[in-house]
C-alpha cells in the first residue's frame, strides 16, 4: 500500500505541479529580499515598478510600495496599497498611521483622526501618532484636544504666558487665575482651570487661549479676551446695558471691575406696578485669589399674584395676593480645578402677605409669613469632558435649608438635582451649538408661598417651560406653581450673521416637565411638552431672546421676548 501512495506522488503532473509552487515560493522572497533593499536605499520609482510584476504580495511589501508612492506623491495609489496590507495585518498600526498621513496630504483631516484613533488603539503610548493627532486637533483650532494628546508625550512646552491686548485687571490678579506657568509644559487640566478661573472673575464675556508656535518646538501661550470695564467702553454701550430693559419698565444699572480687582456691581430697578423690584449683587475675588468668589446680594420685591390655570383664554381666578419680601444673601464659591466648584451660602428674609383671595390655592402654611434664615450648599461636577468630540456632561446637587418664624413656626428642605451635557458639532467656533438640562427638585416640611417654583416664562424665573408665560395681565401666576418639579429643557442655536459687533442665532428647541403641590389648585396634572423656536440676537455685549413656543397639549402658542447679559 505504501509503494502505491509514494508511486502516485510521483505523477509527472504532480511532480510539475510541485516544482511550479517551489518557483512561485523562491521568486516571492527573492521579490521580498529585492524590496526590502529598495525600500532602504530608498529607490521608490523602482520599488513602485516592482510591484507591476509582482504576483502577489505580502503585508510588509504593501507597507514599503505604499511608502515609496507616498514619497513618488502618487497618493491615491499609496492609499490602496495601504488599505491592502492593513486587510492582510489588521494589528500592525504602521497601516493606519501611514494611511492618516496620505489622507493628510490628500487634505482629508477627519479621515487622518479616524486612522490616528484606529493606531492608538492598537497603541496607546505610540509617540508619533499621539504627536501627529494632536498636531491635527491644533491645526483645527480645537486646543483642548491637542492638548490632550500633546500631554502624553509630555509637549507642549510653554515659552512665556502673555495677554493681547493686555487687560486692565491687575497684573498680580490675572497671573493667579492662569494655572499655566512659563518654561514648563502646559497641561488639559491647567488650561481648564484657568479657563474657569478667568470665567469666574465675571469679567470677561468672551476669551480664549491661543499657543503661537516658536523655534524649536516650544510655543507661547496667549490669552486673548474682551474685558468689562465700568458702566462700558463707550457711552453706546453703557446707555445699552444700563436701559436694555426699559421696555419692560426698569433699568439695569452695572459697573465692572472696580479698582481694576474684577469687583463687580449689577443692579436692577424695576417700577411695574405689579412687579416693583429693587436687587444689587456685589461680587469680588475673596482676597484676591481667584479660585473663590464671594458674592453679597440684597433683593426687595413689591409684587400682585393672580393665579389662574393659562395665561390665555377665559379661566377661573384661583388665587391673589401682594408679596412683599425683603431678603438679603451672601454666598462662597470655590473653585477646585476646571472640573468641579462647590458654594455656601446664607439668607436672611422677610415676606408678608397683603389682598389676600386665598381661593383654592393657598393654604395657611403658603401664607405663613416672618422672618426666615437659610443656609444652602452647592455642588457641581463635571463627570465627562471629550474634547475631541467637544462633548462635556456634568452634574449638579444643591441643598437648602430654612428656618421660618411664623406663627406658628415653619421649616424646610429643598433637594435639587441637575444634567447637563453641552456639545459643539463643528471642530472649532460655536455654530450648532447644543445644550441639554434636566432639573429636578423634592421639597420636605412646609414652605412659603415666595419659595414655590414656577415652571414657565418669566424674566425673575430660570425654569422656563418656553409656551407657558407666566405672566397675565402684567401680573405674576399665570404659569404652573409647585413644590416638586422635574423639567428638562433641549435646544441648538445656528449662527446666521456675526460681524462682531451684532450677531444673530437661530434654532429649535424642546421642554418638557411637570410640577406638583399638595394643594390641588398648584402644579400641572400631566406632563407638559413645549416646542419652538428661537433667536437669539446680540448687540455690543447685551442680548436679546426672542421666542416662540407650542404647548403641545393645549395648542397654545406663546410669544416671549427677554434680555440677557
Amino acid at each position: 500500500m505504501t509503494h502505491k501512495i509514494f508511486g502516485n506522488l510521483l505523477h509527472p503532473g504532480l511532480l510539475l505541479l510541485l516544482a511550479s509552487w517551489a518557483v512561485r515560493v523562491y521568486a516571492q522572497q527573492d521579490q521580498a529580499l529585492v524590496a526590502q533593499q529598495l525600500f532602504q536605499e530608498e529607490r521608490w520609482q523602482q520599488l513602485a515598478d516592482l510591484a507591476h510584476g509582482a504576483p502577489s504580495r505580502s503585508a510588509e511589501f504593501d507597507y514599503e510600495l505604499g511608502m515609496a508612492l507616498a514619497h513618488l506623491e502618487r497618493w491615491e495609489e499609496a492609499r490602496v496599497a495601504l488599505l491592502e496590507g492593513s486587510r492582510l495585518a489588521p494589528g500592525d498600526k504602521r497601516f493606519p498611521i501611514e494611511l492618516a498621513g496620505v489622507a493628510f496630504k490628500q487634505k482629508r483631516e477627519g479621515e487622518s483622526i479616524v486612522y490616528l484613533h484606529r493606531a492608538l488603539r492598537l497603541d496607546p503610548q505610540d509617540a508619533y501618532a499621539n504627536d501627529f493627532l494632536a498636531t491635527i486637533y491644533f491645526i483645527q483650532g480645537n486646543l483642548e484636544a491637542a492638548l490632550k494628546y500633546w500631554n502624553r508625550v509630555e509637549k507642549p512646552e510653554i515659552e512665556q504666558v502673555r495677554s493681547e491686548p493686555a487687560p486692565r485687571l491687575r497684573p498680580a490678579l490675572l497671573d493667579h487665575a492662569f494655572a499655566v506657568a512659563p518654561a514648563s509644559t502646559l497641561t488639559l487640566d491647567e488650561l481648564r482651570a484657568s479657563d474657569a478661573r478667568v470665567q469666574a472673575l465675571e469679567i470677561f464675556p468672551t476669551h480664549r487661549f491661543d499657543l503661537v508656535a516658536l523655534p524649536e518646538g516650544k510655543f507661547d501661550a496667549v490669552f486673548h479676551a474682551s474685558e468689562r470695564n465700568g458702566f462700558g467702553d463707550s457711552k453706546i454701550e453703557a446707555l445699552l446695558r444700563t436701559f436694555r430693559g426699559l421696555p419692560f419698565q426698569e433699568v439695569t444699572p452695572e459697573y465692572f471691575n472696580i479698582n481694576r480687582s474684577a469687583i463687580n456691581v449689577v443692579s436692577l430697578a424695576r417700577w411695574d406696578p405689579d412687579k416693583r423690584r429693587l436687587a444689587v449683587t456685589v461680587s469680588s475675588p475673596f482676597l484676591q485669589d481667584p479660585r473663590w468668589r464671594l458674592e453679597l446680594n440684597v433683593d426687595v420685591r413689591n409684587e400682585n399674584w393672580d393665579v389662574v390655570s393659562s395665561f390665555t383664554g377665559s379661566v377661573p381666578l384661583l388665587a391673589a395676593l401682594n408679596l412683599r419680601r425683603e431678603a438679603s444673601s451672601v454666598r462662597m464659591t470655590r473653585l477646585v480645578g476646571g472640573r468641579w466648584k462647590w458654594s455656601l451660602g446664607g439668607e436672611v428674609s422677610r415676606r408678608d402677605y397683603r389682598n389676600v383671595f386665598a381661593g383654592t390655592g393657598l393654604t395657611p402654611q403658603l401664607l405663613a409669613g416672618g422672618y426666615q434664615l437659610k443656609q444652602s450648599v452647592h455642588l457641581e461636577y463635571e463627570f465627562l469632558h471629550l474634547p475631541e468630540r467637544r462633548l462635556t456632561w456634568s452634574g449638579g446637587l444643591s441643598s437648602q435649608a430654612a428656618r421660618l418664624w411664623s406663627q406658628p413656626g415653619q421649616s424646610f428642605e429643598k433637594l435639587e438635582a441637575s444634567l447637563a451635557a453641552r456639545w459643539f458639532p463643528r471642530s472649532r467656533g460655536n455654530d450648532l451649538e447644543t445644550n441639554w438640562h434636566v432639573r429636578a427638585n423634592k421639597t420636605f416640611g412646609e414652605i412659603p408661598f415666595d419659595e414655590l417654583f414656577m415652571l414657565g416664562l418669566e424674566r425673575d424665573n430660570d425654569l422656563w417651560l418656553r409656551a407657558h408665560v407666566g405672566v397675565r395681565d402684567g401680573r405674576k401666576g399665570s404659569a404652573p406653581l409647585g413644590r416638586n418639579y422635574f423639567l428638562s429643557n433641549w435646544e441648538t442655536d445656528k449662527n446666521i450673521y456675526s460681524n462682531g459687533l451684532f450677531t444673530l442665532q437661530l434654532g429649535p428647541f424642546f421642554d418638557s416637565g411637570k410640577i406638583n403641590d399638595p394643594s390641588p389648585a398648584l402644579g400641572s396634572e400631566k406632563w407638559l411638552f413645549d416646542t419652538g423656536a428661537q433667536a437669539k440676537v446680540r448687540v455690543l455685549g447685551v442680548g436679546v431672546i426672542f421666542s416662540y413656543g407650542k404647548d403641545l397639549r393645549t395648542g397654545n402658542n406663546a410669544f416671549f421676548t427677554t434680555v440677557r447679559r
